[in-house]
This record gives structure tokens, C-alpha cells and sequence, in this order.
């Protein structure tokens, strides 16, 4: 019997709404995705969202499936972090959208003080970091460091601000294809 792809879903703070590209892709996946459920959506707790990403990832039939994290904003944290904590994992790999710089001076560091010493550290799967030239929460050089860190491959997609459902992304067919890119390593 074949492996199935299946996908955890790691969204940034508050979830991801429902005109986001992470809530339009999993429900295209229907039951082949999970999304995390942490208790701090909206105050994040770097334990509690790394436990959230365990249980997603422990509610999937691993021994029949190639995992795949796609995660966005404070959830490419979270996925990493979590990742970075494990041992013998059945992350096949991950995507990480527009991932925040915790040391930025825009990041959010009084609502999720846990993440503000998060840093990028090599990861045990094939990665790729996805970020915009204006994202407000991470420059395309902190971008490239993190990319570099975590020894992800780094796609640039222009002026698209935080990747999320205020940049107008839609389905967002161009990350389709750079996460189809990513599986096809």
C-alpha cells in the first residue's frame, strides 16, 4: 500500500480566516488536512502551539502517511519549533509562509512573549520559506537569514505584504505550485 499525503495546517495568530489561502486549501484537502487547535490563538504560548502541532500531526495515520506542514506567519514558529524538539518525526516537509521576525520591531512581542527567543535552527526535512518584498513583519533579508537557518530553499514572490487573506491572494495558485515544487524534491 502507497503513502497519502497528508497536511497539518499551522495558521499565525487568531487562525486563519476564511478568506485566508491556508483555509481555502484545506478545505480542498477535506479530510486528508488538519488544522492545530491550540488554547492561545490569540495570546500564543510557544508550548501550548508546539503541543497543538504534536496532536495534529499524532491525529493523522503516520504509518500511511507522508506529513506535510504548511505553515503561516507565527505558525512556521510554531511547526519549526516543534520539529526542532522532536525526534524520528514523520514530517515529509514543510512550507513556511511569510514567517514573522521575532526580533522585528513589529513583531507582537507582548502578545506571545514565548516566541520572541525563537531562532531558526536546521530542520530534519526539506523546506521552503516563502516571503514578499513588504511583508511588514519580516524584511527580505531576515527573511533569507531564516531561510539560511533553517536550510530552507527561498522563494520571493514580489510585493504581496503578509501573505495572508488582506493581500487578496485568493487560492493562491502560485504557492500551490511552489509547495507541488516542494513535494516534487
Amino acid at each position: 500500500m502507497g503513502f497519502v499525503v497528508r497536511f497539518v495546517v499551522v495558521p499565525g495568530v487568531g487562525g486563519s480566516e476564511e478568506d485566508h489561502w491556508q483555509t481555502r486549501w484545506e478545505q480542498e484537502w477535506g479530510a486528508d488536512a488538519v488544522r492545530i487547535v491550540p488554547r492561545s490563538w490569540d495570546a500564543p504560548d510557544h508550548d501550548d502551539w508546539a503541543d497543538a502541532v504534536d496532536r495534529a500531526v499524532r491525529s493523522l495515520d503516520v504509518a500511511r502517511s507522508e506529513v506535510v506542514v504548511v505553515g503561516h506567519s507565527l505558525g512556521c514558529w510554531a511547526a519549526t519549533e516543534w520539529l526542532a524538539g522532536t525526534s524520528g518525526s514523520s514530517v515529509r516537509a514543510m512550507m513556511l509562509v511569510a514567517p514573522p521576525d521575532p526580533a522585528g520591531t513589529a513583531f507582537a512581542a507582548a502578545a506571545g512573549p514565548t516566541f520572541a527567543r525563537v531562532r531558526a535552527r536546521p530542520l530534519a526535512c526539506p523546506s521552503v520559506v516563502v516571503a514578499s518584498t513588504n511583508d511588514p513583519y519580516c524584511p527580505v533579508g531576515e527573511a533569507e537569514r531564516l531561510a539560511a537557518g533553517w536550510g530552507s530553499d527561498l522563494r520571493i514572490v514580489g510585493a504581496r505584504g503578509h501573505l495572508n487573506a488582506a493581500s487578496g491572494l485568493g487560492v493562491w495558485q502560485e504557492g500551490r505550485g511552489l509547495l507541488e515544487l516542494l513535494l516534487s524534491r
